[in-house]
């Protein structure tokens, strides 16, 4: 636990404005989580979490973390038919901490899993089987076997997957086809894959309903729409549909333009095989996220009304949902802290020379136009940095000249001993640590703040250990460090 007074006012972040008003269509405001995050930042240096010996951490806003979660329930909630079953898996792969899954978990979170570790996370997390989907474009023999014996919904990527599940149903255990005694259907739920082919966004790579997609099958090409209904027809187990259109750099036109194609194919193969067989529609994911500023936007609010408005059909109570959001889950509630070991100049330009670079901000630095970072510049006290802004780079500690987490960017001027923060990194950044150079993983802490909470008036923040910092022989360890000579004797 560590105390400390509130701060007065958000630390400088490029430019970008450091608090807004509240999001419009609920949840918190932008300045709670500055002032959170401020709050955070000063303890950590005073408590010794933060310093010259322990130059780089993560942070995650636990009360952040949990708004999140109350407005993504409350916004589908607000559009679905009373009693509708509605299931938010949590995309595991954007932070794939045991102790994030547990605490999405107790607020009503399942988990959405693409591996073998992500499913044992999930499962270390006390997420249970029903409340777990497995999606993956190449999920092995092993794999299928576990979910079904298990109970997890599963999604078919494509006609060789189910063919894989035609003959694993058969020899579950239980009832015909693993269910319960009585019943014809696995205890998994079991639906396919979609690609609706509407197009793409601004980062091709996240662009998962393309025409030519690795995902699902293809809807438009020749001859799917007919194997898909015979599918279902041939397969009365098969109860789900699934489509995945969003990501980041998705605008939420195409996404809803996905989701209406599913549910119109949803409508068909039900009106062809003449009953309710489709019974839950899993929308799939990829709200993206504003790194512009802390304002929230899009928000779950503007887009579950979005498609009520849309696809009224999808929310009437006659289909179940499942999501599976990610990034808009944790991303802003996650912030990177490094030191500033040197600090110099090169062409007249001012360098900062932090511990925080590739192996935390990897996508930022490849492909820095798709995936720019807001910087908040904070003193050696943990303090937002005061002064003018100074056009300057922020580099981090890699051997190679582009390991660069911000260029000719405006900041108070970063020195010596002070700390850059990389902000809304909370999902897909330092969870998926990027062992370049052999740089350790960071620490990662959870906290939260009460306020009056250390009884002098002052902010309470306590800190809770979620990864702890990875030492130099547990990178030995991972590097074969038990077997020196293994390849000398061949």
């Amino acid at each position: 636990m560590s105390s400390a007074a509130a701060p007065s006012g958000g630390a400088s972040a490029g430019g970008a404005p450091s608090g807004e008003a509240p999001s419009a269509g609920g949840g918190e405001s932008g300045s709670d989580r500055v002032a959170r995050r401020d709050d955070a930042v000063r303890a950590a240096v005073e408590h010794g979490l933060l310093g010259p010996e322990a130059p780089i951490i993560a942070l995650l806003d636990v009360p952040g973390i949990k708004a999140s979660v109350a407005e993504l329930r409350a916004a589908f909630d607000a559009v679905t038919a009373p009693g509708t079953p509605v299931l938010h898996a949590f995309a595991v792969k954007a932070t794939p901490l045991v102790p994030v899954l547990r605490l999405l978990h107790e607020h009503g979170i399942g988990a959405e899993v693409a591996s073998p570790g992500e499913l044992a996370l999930a499962r270390a997390a006390g997420v249970p089987p029903t409340e777990t989907v497995l999606d993956s474009p190449a999920k092995t023999i092993a794999e299928l076997r576990e979910a079904l014996a298990l109970g997890i919904a599963v999604n078919a990527d494509n006609p060789q997957e189910l063919d894989r599940i035609d003959g694993l149903v058969g020899d579950l255990p239980g009832g015909p086809n693993g269910g319960p005694a009585g019943s014809p259907h696995p205890r998994s739920p079991i639906g396919i894959r979609v690609n609706p082919q509407v197009g793409g966004g601004s980062i091709e790579a996240l662009s998962t309903a393309t025409a030519t997609s690795k995902f699902g099958v293809a809807l438009r090409d020749e001859g799917a729409r007919e194997w898909i209904v015979q599918a279902y027809a041939d397969r009365p187990w098969l109860t789900r549909l699934h489509a995945h259109t969003g990501s980041q750099g998705i605008p939420l036109s195409l996404m809803k333009r996905g989701i209406a194609e599913t549910y119109a194919l949803a409508e068909e193969i039900n009106r062809r095989v003449g009953r309710q067989q489709i019974d839950t529609l899993d929308i799939g994911g990829g709200l993206p996220v504003n790194f512009g500023s802390d304002v929230t936007t899009p928000t779950y609010t503007q887009y579950a009304r979005l498609l009520a408005e849309a696809v009224p059909g999808l929310f009437d109570g006659r289909y179940g949902l499942v999501t599976e959001f990610g990034r808009s889950l944790l991303a802003k509630h996650g912030t990177v802290v490094a030191r500033v070991e040197y600090a110099k100049s090169a062409g007249g330009r001012p360098v900062a020379v932090t511990h925080a670079g590739v192996q935390i901000a990897t996508r930022t630095v490849y492909a820095p136009g798709s995936w720019p970072l807001r910087i908040a510049a904070y003193d050696a006290s943990g303090r937002p940095k005061a002064g003018p802004d100074v056009v300057q780079d922020i580099a981090g500690p890699a051997c190679f000249a582009g390991d660069l987490l911000a260029e000719a960017r405006a900041l108070p001027l970063l020195e010596q001993g002070d700390y850059a923060a990389a902000l809304d990194t909370g999902a897909y950044y330092f969870a998926h640590h990027y062992a370049y150079n052999s740089l350790a993983r960071p620490g990662v802490y959870g906290f939260a703040s009460v306020e009056g909470g250390n009884g002098n008036g002052g902010t309470d923040v306590r800190f809770a250990v979620v990864r702890e910092p990875q030492g130099v022989e547990e990178i030995v360890a991972e590097s074969g460090g038990a077997r020196p000579t293994a390849l000398t004797a061949l």
